[in-house]
């Protein structure tokens, strides 16, 4: 592995999607309005079929996994498709990998170990330090984040949480912070937390940022769904938004809801976020 290998440039504003909901002429689109990178969960199979649609679509547009799953996908044969993707793309990709939730049936068991195991195997492949990223919620994690690659990638947090995880991991390494951003009401910000209000690794973190149960109950309080949901005008929500970067956050990546809305959402807030059309 070369220790000159550089970091992968994200930019400042990346967008999320899920791979099902995502098609090459929507990334075409956000790389037209100045998103300057593209994360993508879900990703289903080694062969990360998806990411090389985008990456062919697109000219400047870096994509990155948001994330490969450890339990489910073979470490061995990500590591040939990171390379035969940095090879046709030189730059242009960032391997995001985690360890999941329990809840959707993963083996649990030590999932701070099956992370470190994965990554030695990468190690073993190749796959540069600076070329992936670690989800990462609680220290430890962020801890490893920062010591065996690029950064973390942490989602549903405030930004008093990525400024403590700045000071943990230390001023240059990588800390792309996953916002959501519901344009309008409170309840469309509320149904989007939902599904992670019942995982326990988010209920954990959340209740470590100093939310109590009575915020995690019943879809979740006012407080909570603000806290973690740019909402209002595209105005409003773009300073909402910023808070993280001010934070410290090196990359913002937008999640923008409902799914039905997210490009409208996506074109309302670009200017507001300073992102250039192209």
């Amino acid at each position: 592995m070369s220790a000159t290998v550089t970091a992968v440039n994200l930019g400042t504003i990346g967008v999320h999607y899920v791979e099902g909901e995502l098609t090459p002429d929507s990334a075409v689109e956000v790389e037209r309005l100045g998103y300057t990178a593209l994360w993508i969960a879900g990703t289903r199979e080694a062969r990360l079929t998806s990411v090389e649609r985008v990456l062919a679509a697109t000219e400047t547009l870096v994509v990155a996994t948001g994330v490969v799953n450890v339990w489910h996908m073979d470490a061995r044969a990500v590591a040939d498709t990171y390379h035969w993707l940095d090879t046709a793309y030189p730059g242009r990709f960032l391997l995001g990998i985690g360890a999941g939730h329990r809840e959707f049936g993963a083996d649990f068991r030590s999932p701070y170990q099956a992370v470190v195991d994965y990554l030695d195997l990468l190690d073993e492949r190749g796959v540069p330090k600076q070329r992936r990223a670690l989800a990462a919620l609680g220290p430890r994690m962020l801890k490893l984040a920062a010591e065996r690659s690029a950064g973390a990638y942490p989602c549903l947090v405030t930004p008093a949480y990525t400024r403590r995880s700045r000071e943990l991991l230390g001023p240059d390494a990588l800390l792309a912070v996953e916002h959501k951003v519901a344009l309008g009401t409170r309840a469309a910000g509320r149904d989007a937390i939902k599904v992670n209000l019942g995982l326990a690794n988010y209920r954990a973190n959340l209740t470590r940022m100093g939310f109590g149960e009575e915020d995690l109950a019943d879809g979740g309080s006012d407080t909570l769904v603000d806290a973690l949901v740019a909402q209002g005008d595209a105005a409003t929500a773009a300073k909402q938004l910023r808070t993280q970067l001010e934070a410290g956050a090196s990359h913002l990546v937008v999640h923008a809801v409902p799914t039905a809305d997210r490009m409208r959402i996506l074109t309302a807030l670009a200017p507001e976020l300073g992102v250039a059309a192209q």
